[in-house]
């Protein structure tokens, strides 16, 4: 089959990747649990290369295959699921930052990781819920009930998009903030109302809106957010990280939000450190409401198969409105 590997990151990992037209087709580690799943999209998010681009080329394995949303055919089901050869499925191959597998023509899929297309759904809208939906999903609907007051920092990004129409599916008030260009955008996807950081400071503008039940951080770069949250929540509310990588700055706020408590000058509110998991209703939740129109896609740009070089670039400029997507079969391409 054909895969996109690389065996090293200096320079970037877009630099480093080549087309290995003679790759192994994955064969499942436990046949009962895993599908064998021929990839129709697959859908580009930060981690696919952020986690990599960090570690040293001589701890990275042999060679690595990139990607973790995906759509596609099952092409072997496993023995316990219900799922038969042929379905349409879309989820996370798996959570690995390294080498999730699925920017291939095939990809070994846990269970837990693919739910089937629901009709009137395009493969390649779903192929965008993987992991961006269900951070948003799980960011958000443990945490809020129908009227609370939702702050979402980074509306128009690849989970913020979700954010937004997770949260007023379940009757919250949605503020979110994003830059001047995106403002429609975020309205659009039903915003009661939108900050632009570019025109002052998030966080006055933030005490001025009042008393907020749930924060969500899709971004990460201002950490005075936090530390100032009981300035603009209630003493119940709490602080979901979605968004941090692994730099010695978020890792040093991390770790300050656990030790340094609130009588001493730290944060006030619940910090909720935030890892996406593979869950099926999830994503069998989130189709079912992208296929009754209560969420939909926003696809930045679509590459061919032999593009994806150039989707990570576009990736990389952090510009995107939406998600990246790349055609893997030739019939999508």
């Amino acid at each position: 089959m054909r895969a996109w590997q690389y065996t090293a990151t200096r320079g970037g990992l877009e630099n480093n990747l080549k087309l290995n037209a003679s790759a192994p087709v994955p064969v499942p580690k436990d046949p009962s649990t895993q599908h064998v799943i021929q990839v129709l999209s697959v859908c580009l998010n930060p981690v696919d290369y952020k986690v990599a681009e960090l570690i040293p080329s001589a701890m990275l394995p042999k060679r690595s295959t990139p990607g973790i949303d995906f759509v596609g055919k099952v092409a072997t089901a496993a023995r316990e699921s219900r799922l038969v050869k042929g379905d349409t499925v879309f989820g996370i191959a798996a959570l690995s930052p390294l080498a999730g597998g699925a920017l291939a023509d095939y990809v070994v899929v846990p269970m837990e990781g693919a739910a089937k297309l629901p009709p009137g759904v395009e493969p390649i809208d779903a192929a965008t819920l993987g992991v961006a939906g269900l951070s948003a999903y799980q960011a958000i609907v443990p945490y809020v009930k129908a009227g609370d007051k939702i702050f979402i920092n980074g509306g128009s990004g690849g989970v913020g998009i979700f954010s937004i129409q997770i949260a007023k599916n379940l009757g919250c008030y949605v503020i979110t903030s994003c830059s001047t260009a995106n403002i429609n955008l975020c309205r659009t996807l039903g915003a009661d109302e939108v900050i632009d950081y570019k025109k002052g400071s998030v966080l006055e503008m933030l005490r001025k809106c009042g008393d907020f039940n749930h924060i969500v951080d899709n971004v990460g770069n201002d950490f005075q957010l936090y530390w100032q949250a009981h300035t603009y929540s209630g003493p119940s509310a709490k602080f979901v990280g979605v968004a941090g990588g692994p730099s010695l700055r978020h890792l040093a706020f991390a770790t300050a939000t656990r030790l340094w408590p609130g009588f001493l000058g730290g944060g006030r509110r619940q910090f909720v450190s935030f890892l996406a998991q593979p869950k099926l209703h999830h994503l069998q939740q989130m189709g079912t409401w992208m296929a009754e129109g209560k969420i939909k896609a926003i696809i930045d740009s679509k590459f061919p198969f032999d593009k994806a070089l150039d989707a990570f670039r576009r990736l990389k400029t952090e510009r995107a409105r939406g998600k990246i997507v790349i055609n893997v079969a030739a019939a999508n391409s």
